[in-house]
């Protein structure tokens, strides 16, 4: 296998080739270039200088990594019959391209030709310093996870229409139509720049080719309309510094403990209502528990909030190792057996009892049906649904009689009410049923039919509390039919 030298073109224009890269079309050696579509390549015709260009591959495949693939695939080929072979790409080869980015990844012998990146030309036109930061992302590959707002941003490799119009639609919805961009032609090519400044609807409105760009500044903090995760604990930092909020500067984690249960509850709640702007605004609210919670364990050296973050990260990775890992699954059951099997490994847990210490105090009809499916998993459980039907049928009767021999109170009574709701839990099990959402939807219901009972006996001008029970029952009749 030859020496393969990866020589840098620079941004586009001739001027801008170094020494090293002319001296490098001038070796003698074969010639490749990933695209043709450059202007410093008329510096090759411009001296009778032959090469090979790549781009018939981009018409072959479909999808732009199997292009770089395929272009990885023909170097190698190229290389194993000469002693040493030239590719040429756009720019830097450490900027932005994939093929160089594959071919280091195989043991090669490989030597590095530096150019001017588009970096350089774009960070000129624009006149922003990126020491102040500035991220550079593929259009090519593009989607809403590389987005920063806090940063200024380039999207390079926007070469055709689709890619630019993908493009627009993500910054649209993160930064709206009517913010301004830049959109940049054959920056660093002199006579040849074209600088559009334009907002963000307009952008699909304009041509591009093999050197356009887009620019996008970071959102000024002074007119802000768009917030990410750093951004509020930016916030929470402030209402908890020295000139902060009073009330928020007293709480710790113990005060604010039930406001974790009770926004958590509010989600669930949006959930079941079938309101997504309340849910938006719930899982808000939620989150400002976690970004509350992080910020109190940073000030009291505890933990960072990027510790949560990296926590989370390190156990989806390693509880997904069907994603992560090449290891196949048949379908979700599976996926959940070996989540358990993972996490209790990882906390040495391998008993019955220990894995029912593991499960949180929840509300009681959450726990009991944890507890019974822990149960379950080493085979104490019944053979098929008669057995908890048969079993409720047994609590309830056990119910009566403690009601006949007790007096109202009683905790005897009381224990064989806990021993029919245990049942009943065990039923929904064996029925898939969650309990605890099953019964919050039947008191959601209860709720409505007596919010029409009361509307209905206004209209009849009774209140609802002075009428017959009789009567509340033909108003509550109403009300299923009206559901």
């Amino acid at each position: 296998m030859g020496k393969i030298y990866i020589v840098g073109l620079g941004p586009g224009s001739i001027d801008s080739l170094t020494v090293g890269a002319v001296n490098r079309i001038k070796s003698g050696s074969k010639n490749f270039l990933r695209t043709e579509n450059h202007p410093t390549v008329r510096y090759f015709s411009d001296n009778h200088i032959s090469y090979k260009s790549y781009d018939y591959i981009y018409d072959s495949e479909e999808d732009f990594i199997d292009v770089y693939k395929k272009i990885v695939e023909q170097l190698k080929i190229e290389a194993s019959k000469e002693d040493e072979i030239n590719y040429y790409v756009p720019g830097n080869p450490l900027v932005a391209e994939k093929t160089v980015e594959l071919l280091l990844q195989d043991n090669l012998d490989i030597e590095i030709v530096s150019g001017m990146s588009f970096i350089e030309p774009m960070i000129e036109i624009v006149g922003r310093d990126p020491v102040n930061g500035l991220k550079i992302v593929d259009g090519a590959v593009f989607d809403s996870g590389v987005v920063d707002i806090n940063v200024d941003m380039i999207v390079t490799q926007v070469y055709n229409k689709r890619i630019l119009s993908e493009v627009k639609i993500i910054l649209s919805e993160i930064y709206g139509d009517d913010y301004i961009i830049w959109l940049i032609h054959n920056g660093g090519i002199k006579d040849e720049e074209q600088i559009l400044k334009l907002p963000m609807y307009k952008l699909d409105q304009n041509r591009v080719g093999a050197l356009s760009s887009i620019f996008i500044p970071k959102i000024d903090k002074n007119i802000k309309k768009v917030y990410d995760f750093t951004d509020i604990m930016g916030i929470m930092r402030l209402l908890r510094g020295v000139d902060g909020c009073p009330w928020d500067i007293e709480q710790t984690h113990e005060s604010i403990r039930e406001s974790v249960i009770e926004e958590a509850y509010e989600v669930a709640d949006a959930i079941d209502s079938g309101n997504i702007d309340n849910l938006c605004e719930e899982l808000g609210d939620l989150l400002l528990q976690v970004v509350f919670h992080s910020q109190i364990a940073y000030e009291e050296g505890e933990f960072y909030p990027i510790d949560i973050t990296t926590a989370l990260a390190n156990k989806l990775i390693l509880r997904h190792p069907h994603i992560f890992s090449q290891k196949n699954v048949e379908n979700s059951d599976e996926v959940v057996y070996n989540w358990n099997k993972i996490k209790y490994k990882h906390r040495e847990i391998t008993t019955l009892s220990e894995k029912m210490k593991d499960i949180p105090r929840l509300p009681a009809l959450m726990y009991s049906y944890k507890i019974q499916d822990k149960a379950a998993e080493i085979g104490f459980d019944w053979d098929d649904i008669n057995g908890p039907i048969d079993k409720i049928k047994e609590e309830f009767d056990e119910v009566i009689e403690a009601i006949n021999c007790f007096e109202k109170g009683d905790v005897r009574i009381e224990g064989e009410l806990g021993d029919l709701l245990f049942a009943v839990v065990n039923l929904s099990r064996f029925l898939a049923v969650n309990p605890e959402v099953a019964l919050n939807r039947t008191i959601n219901k209860f709720r409505s039919r007596l919010e029409y009972m009361e509307l209905k006996a206004n209209k009849m001008g009774i209140k609802l509390g002075n009428m017959t029970i009789t009567e509340m029952d033909a108003l509550w009749n109403e009300a299923k039919e009206h559901e």
